[in-house]
């Protein structure tokens, strides 16, 4: 059902030295959290009311100590009974929920393999929960868990309120919110042509992210001063995957 697509454009990493540092893990850099870059397209802005039209979720992993994007999972989704669809928001994404040519699918069936796919890649990770990326994330998370609850999936993998904002760490970074100027403030190419699309988005929103952190790594910011024990304590507010199935 998921369009599915793996990164083979990274060159390779090339002879590692004997004194090489050890490579980094995405458990060990994001405390037990597996970070899943995700762009909801909808029919509105109302999470409870407005249909999920598109989404897109990208995995991360390290080449060594170089953060990159690994598998992108792509969904078209039929709108729920009774999803509201705003014209403004349609014109604005060019997405036609109605085009005879758009193979899409029930948003349950997407949701719950969606779920199972990113609970695969935490254990595979050895991390115990997903944490969502987005560009302005309270916006995707906010339709991700309003599905989860539409169809009761007690085993959504996603931190139920913290997420990893681009668009507070661009911001930061650069100076900048907007995905397109953020992108192009990183030195990365961005195609005006291709956004609004949920595939792109995500993955554009995952190079800027990885761009981020392999930047703060590169200036000295990572490991923080008091070393990975430091950066691993404190899990009080950690949840279990396993809880409410």
């Amino acid at each position: 059902m998921t369009e599915h697509a793996s990164n083979d454009t990274m060159a390779p990493s090339g002879a590692v030295s004997a004194n090489a540092p050890k490579p980094l893990t995405i458990a060990e850099r994001f405390r037990g959290f597996l970070p899943v870059v995700v762009d909801v397209e909808c029919g509105g802005f109302n999470a409870k009311t407005d249909a999920i039209l598109e989404i897109a979720a990208v995995l991360l992993d390290f080449d060594g100590n170089h953060l990159q994007r690994k598998d992108t999972h792509f969904y078209r989704v039929v709108p729920f009974p009774g999803a509201k669809l705003e014209e403004a928001a349609l014109k604005f994404t060019g997405i036609n929920p109605y085009h005879p040519l758009r193979i899409a699918y029930p948003e349950v069936d997407v949701f719950r393999e969606l779920f199972g796919k990113i609970r695969n890649a935490m254990k595979a990770a050895a991390c115990h929960r997903a944490i969502l990326v987005g560009h302005n994330a309270h916006f995707d998370h906010g339709f991700v868990s309003a599905a989860a609850e539409r169809h009761s999936l007690k085993r959504n993998p996603f931190h139920p309120f913290s997420n990893l904002d681009t668009a507070s760490m661009a911001a930061l970074c650069f100076g900048q919110t907007v995905l397109a100027r953020a992108v192009e403030a990183a030195g990365l190419p961005f195609d005006n042509a291709s956004a609004h699309s949920a595939r792109y988005d995500a993955e554009i929103t995952a190079d800027l992210f990885c761009h981020m952190i392999n930047r703060w790594q590169a200036l000295g910011g990572w490991p923080p001063p008091g070393g990975l024990s430091a950066a691993s304590a404190g899990d009080d507010d950690a949840v279990d995957s396993t809880e409410a199935e």
